[in-house]
């Protein structure tokens, strides 16, 4: 995932402590002008490089996957990001520009005067860190935030499952992905996106329930959900709706269909196959398919449909295509 791997964002003070004090220890190795430039050396390059790569670990969101993109969206503000790392930009190229400003001010003259300019310099560089202490927290809190974002692979073919709880979704997952689901609890969600995977012909499909977006009316969610849901819409081939015609899951019929009606809306071009499960229990509903996951009945039906509703064709090389 795009995000788990950013490392800790250091923080201005903690980079200063680290600069100087390193810069401190290569300076008493050294005497006179010499100790000056390894001073100034050591700490603007520990800043200057900790800063630059703070900003390249990150991905470019110019190209991120509109899903990613919009999940992260979601969670923190994306321009507020992009404008805090362009500013940790501006802040290694100064604190470089520093060190070429002060490097030859520090080869030919006396070692007193030569301290001199070099405090100068570690001066402006401690205020420009000053500068942006905000910004290094704001890209420290939202890595926090992001790193645990679901493992949801755009280039896989997948399938969201919807509908109100205790319609089955759930065991519908479980049952289809068998042991290989697994549960995270997201900032966007209280009860966790469910995530399994299945294969057909050798291709891997991503199956997704997702407790809290795509199981209650729009104005029910809060904006973070809202844009959390929407960002589905990026990434889903197929959406299977579950209903329950028996309404022992506690919500009425219309009303789950009024849901589905609100999820096709949203999904516009994205297949959705209205599926009845507790098909022993009724099917007084006009669906797609019927099944009955208590029982084991209609469950593959519904998958192979799905797969086909996704149509996902893979790229096969060439040589093979003989």
């Amino acid at each position: 995932m795009i995000f788990e791997s950013l490392p800790t964002t250091p923080r201005s003070e903690e980079l200063l402590d680290k600069a100087f004090s390193r810069a401190a220890r290569s300076g008493r190795a050294k005497s006179g002008l010499e100790a000056q430039q390894s001073m100034l050396q050591t700490a603007s390059s520990i800043l200057s490089d900790n800063l630059e790569n703070v900003v390249t670990e990150w991905p470019d969101f110019g190209t991120v996957d509109p899903f990613y993109y919009e999940l992260a969206d979601a969670i923190v503000d994306v321009d507020e990001l992009r404008q805090a790392l362009s500013e940790v930009t501006w802040a290694s190229r100064q604190i470089s520009e520093i060190r070429s400003e002060y490097q030859p001010k520090l080869r030919k003259t006396e070692p007193e005067t030569a301290r001199k300019h070099r405090k100068q310099a570690f001066a402006r560089m401690a205020d420009i860190m000053d500068e942006i202490e905000d910004d290094l927290l704001l890209v420290g809190e939202a890595r926090d935030d992001l790193k645990d974002l679901p493992d949801i692979r755009p280039d896989e073919p997948a399938i969201v499952v919807a509908g109100y709880p205790n319609v089955g979704k759930s065991s519908f997952v479980n049952k289809v992905t068998r042991a290989s689901n697994e549960i995270a609890r997201y900032p966007f969600t209280t009860r966790g996106v469910q995530i399994g995977h299945f294969e057909r012909d050798r291709v891997r499909y991503q199956i997704i329930d997702t407790p809290g977006l795509l199981d209650r009316p729009e104005e029910e969610r809060n904006d973070i959900e809202r844009q959390a849901a929407s960002a589905l819409e990026h990434l889903a081939d197929a959406v299977i709706f579950v209903v329950d015609a028996s309404g022992a899951c506690g919500y009425p019929l219309d009303v789950q269909l009024e849901l589905r009606d609100a999820v096709e809306e949203r999904f516009g071009s994205v297949p959705v196959l209205t599926v009845c499960n507790k098909s022993d229990r009724s099917t007084d509903v006009e669906a797609d398919l019927y099944m009955s996951v208590t029982n084991d009945e209609g469950i593959d039906e519904v998958l192979d449909a799905a797969v086909d509703a996704v149509g996902y064709e893979p790229d096969i090389p060439p040589s093979r295509q003989e």
